[in-house]
């Protein structure tokens, strides 16, 4: 049975590959009937098809849509302000073209810590683009190092909900798992980010031109000014740091403690965000109230593909966990004598490749890891974390929302986005794990 259901999930894979580049589907189609092929086969009988469907869907978009929305209107008044060819131009002048991919992925580093992943793309692409025009470099070289920059915070730093809930789970230190997860995030983003996107840029030239988001050339006398447009790039970013340190901040009441908690959440902070740049990058910038409406329609059309991509990716992810593929994986590598940091990590990353979420497969493998871990002596807790977050972060594909966000806003191809996101992933997951390794010879 187990053969069989790792067997029908690689079939279903297959399906999701052929049905979006060889068929020519949209990548909705292609993940919906590969979620309805694997439900049918795998046993799940027809009511809980239906409801594992719907589950997956709301599960994944009630959490994304608004901010896809808002963050598309926020990415939206970057570019038609000029806001965003601001911020590129002065990156440009700060940093020379050669030290971009660097300054890309400490913005993406930073950027992360407090946001989701979803969302520093949000914020971060019409940057990029934005960049891309003003430097004509290839967009790989600029747009990779920042995403990998995201990517590796996610996986490994808390406050991010998949190593805040290993932490419970181990009940390892927050403090030493934060520290430990920056001395291996750094390298880790590095070689998977700045130095990886020089290598690739080289041998891949994406077909494509990012379409969700234009950035038109404008004259310097009427973009906003630099204050103004790093203002407005970061006030979400700003607004999440805040909700995220309101818990520890002592000296304040419960309800101002609720109250920036609120502000900070990434819905309400990019709805806060929106609104300081209708008023900064519109009003002031001598838009009026009709102007301000086409953009934000414009922009919010071209989300209706993107969400029910992202959405039909949850779903066949939701099929993935009812019919037991993460439960089975975890069983079978249950039953090898690896050391606690391998084991975290094997079963993290397989889980990882069967369900495409870094979350679901953090916490699924640390439930997983730790019973097996109970009876042992002189296990690293802390690195254990990391390790299953490392594993967490590998092979991400078709079933994965991330998979499609950077295929979709950057405008590459499915193989494009294997050749590029795909592998970024995975060279972050080794390198941190690696780095968990090393660190735990000294710690």
């Amino acid at each position: 049975m187990d053969a069989y259901l790792l067997i029908i999930t690689l079939i279903s894979i297959v399906i999701v590959i052929l049905g979006v580049s060889v068929f020519k589907w949209h990548a909705f189609i292609s993940l919906t009937v590969a979620s309805m092929f694997l439900a049918i086969l795998s046993g799940l009988s027809w009511d809980k098809i239906v409801s594992a469907y719907e589950t997956g869907v709301g599960g994944v978009l009630g959490h994304l849509v608004g901010i896809l929305a808002l963050g598309t209107i926020l990415g939206k008044m970057l570019s038609e302000s000029g806001a965003g060819l601001q911020i590129a131009n002065y990156f440009v002048r700060v940093f020379g073209e050669k030290k971009l991919p660097w300054a890309m992925f400490l913005s993406g580093f930073i950027i992360g810590i407090p946001v989701f992943f979803e969302v520093g793309i949000l914020i971060l692409l019409p940057l990029v683009i934005s960049i891309q025009k003003a430097s004509k470099k290839n967009i790989l070289l600029i747009a990779l190092p920042g995403i990998a920059g995201l990517s590796i915070v996610h996986g490994l730093v808390p406050p991010h909900p998949g190593a805040i809930a290993a932490i419970g789970i181990y009940g390892a230190n927050l403090g030493k798992v934060l520290l430990y997860s920056l001395i291996i995030a750094l390298p880790a983003g590095i070689i998977g980010g700045p130095l990886f996107a020089k290598w690739v840029n080289k041998r891949v030239v994406p077909k494509g031109e990012p379409s969700l988001i234009q950035i038109e050339q404008k004259d310097a006398s009427v973009l906003p000014s630099v204050g103004i447009s790093f203002l407005s790039i970061l006030l979400p970013v700003i607004l999440m740091v805040i909700g995220t340190s309101a818990p520890y901040l002592d000296f304040l009441s419960a309800e101002f403690k609720s109250a920036l908690s609120f502000i900070g959440s990434p819905l309400i902070s990019l709805l806060i965000a929106c609104f300081s740049a209708y008023y900064f990058l519109g009003f002031r910038q001598g838009m009026d109230k009709d102007k301000l409406k086409k953009f934000t329609e414009e922009c919010i059309l071209p989300v209706g593909s993107i969400v029910l991509i992202i959405g039909a990716g949850g779903a066949f992810k939701q099929v993935l966990i009812d019919s037991g593929v993460g439960t089975t994986i975890g069983h079978m590598s249950e039953s090898l004598s690896l050391s606690p940091l391998v084991l975290a990590f094997l079963i993290a990353g397989l889980i990882r490749i069967a369900t495409g979420s870094a979350t679901v497969a953090l916490t699924t493998a640390a439930g997983i890891v730790s019973p097996i871990i109970e009876s042992m002596s002189g296990v690293n807790l802390e690195l254990l974390v990391i390790a299953t977050g490392a594993g967490s972060l590998m092979f991400s594909h078709v079933n994965d929302a991330g998979f499609w966000m950077v295929k979709e806003y950057l405008g590459l191809t499915v193989e494009e986005t294997f050749k590029t996101w795909t592998v970024l992933e995975t060279v972050l997951s080794f390198v941190a794990f690696g780095g968990a390794l090393l660190l735990s010879l000294f710690v």
